[in-house]
């Protein structure tokens, strides 16, 4: 069985360490994700229609923003106040609730995005599939009330399984005149036990996650084929946007894996082994992954970095022109993917 030492303290250097790689993953993450939130926001100021991507934008944005504060606040609560001796107390078990939700709702907006970009792309032959990439493309605000729902409904089943049976529990231990210790080790199991149902909640967007990457990477494939057949030309419009959403795709699918998987180390780390430095590293992961994917969000949408343009040349030149192509106007030569 693998035993680990328990680490309940940690040294103050590792703690300010910690502290500063937690502010900097902050800092990227608040500043890429109001980013693209203000982007957005300003469009709607301008009375300018959004896009369904910026819609899904705007809404993953948002949630990013809600999972890099919760995220902060747990590298905060692990440095100055969390005591391994009591891992779950009330403030920890809501920082954990909400995280669970943020995460919920992040994958079903990316699974939002994933179902977009293959309406947008792929060209389907089957007139089911035509009529179901359609009504996708009309339906994205709908589908993104959906996912909070969904979310939701999750998070209040996990809620009320882990509620409804500790105080029986500790109920019955009592009454056997077990000890304390044996009580919160049935809680932090039944804990783990919730955490791991929750958890289950994802597999349905993740399926569809996967499945819709699956086919933008053939429809990649086929257009690769059917492009070497007809010219040599390297520059396509539809090749271009055919990387750039399978860039996007592919890195939340990478970053979503290693959170999940860092998040599910963490939680036998901190409830059966208390060991606080273990947690440190596994929050660390969990707060890096959103924060790179909204850099690469940014990076491969053209209206994002128009608007970074933009700013770059406020920045330099000290004055904001509002003729700069860059900013109001997309390139014809780039397709539009959303």
């Amino acid at each position: 069985m693998l035993t680990l030492t328990p680490a309940v303290t940690v040294s103050c250097e590792v703690k300010g360490v910690f502290l500063v790689l937690s502010v900097l993953e902050f800092a990227v993450g608040i500043l890429a994700n109001v980013f693209i939130f203000l982007v957005n926001l300003w469009d709607l100021v301008r009375r300018h229609p959004l896009s369904s991507c910026d819609l899904v934008l705007l809404g993953l944005s948002l949630t990013r923003l809600f999972l890099q504060g919760l995220l902060f606040l747990d590298a905060i609560q692990l440095t100055f106040i969390q005591q391994m001796k009591d891992p779950l107390n009330l403030s920890y078990q809501t920082i954990i609730m909400l995280w669970m939700f943020a995460k919920q709702a992040s994958l079903w907006l990316a699974t939002c995005l994933s179902l977009l970009y293959c309406s947008k792309i792929v060209r389907f032959s089957y007139t089911f599939l035509v009529c179901l990439v359609s009504w996708i493309s009309r339906k994205i605000p709908q589908l993104l009330l959906s996912a909070l729902l969904l979310s939701c409904v999750c998070i209040t089943f996990c809620l009320w399984d882990y509620f409804s049976r500790p105080g029986l529990i500790i109920a019955a231990t009592g009454v056997r005149n077990h000890s304390k210790e044996l009580n919160m080790q049935v809680i932090r199991l039944h804990f783990f036990h919730s955490f791991l149902i929750c958890s289950l909640g994802a597999i349905p967007p993740f399926l569809i996650f996967v499945i819709s990457s699956g086919v933008l990477i053939v429809s990649l494939g086929g257009h690769l084929r059917t492009m070497r057949a007809i010219t040599s030309d390297s520059r396509d419009p539809s090749l271009e946007a055919h990387i750039r959403a399978l860039k996007s795709l592919v890195s939340f699918l990478c970053f979503y894996v290693v959170s999940f998987c860092a998040a599910l180390v963490s939680v036998p780390l901190l409830m059966l082994w208390q060991h606080k430095l273990g947690v440190m590293v596994c929050v660390g992961v969990m707060a890096a992954c959103p924060s790179g994917h909204s850099v690469i969000l940014i990076s491969g949408n053209p209206k994002l970095k128009r608007a970074v343009g933009a700013i770059l040349l406020w920045a330099q030149s000290g004055r904001w022109s509002k003729a700069d192509p860059r900013w109001d106007k997309a390139d014809p030569r780039t397709p539009n993917l959303c």
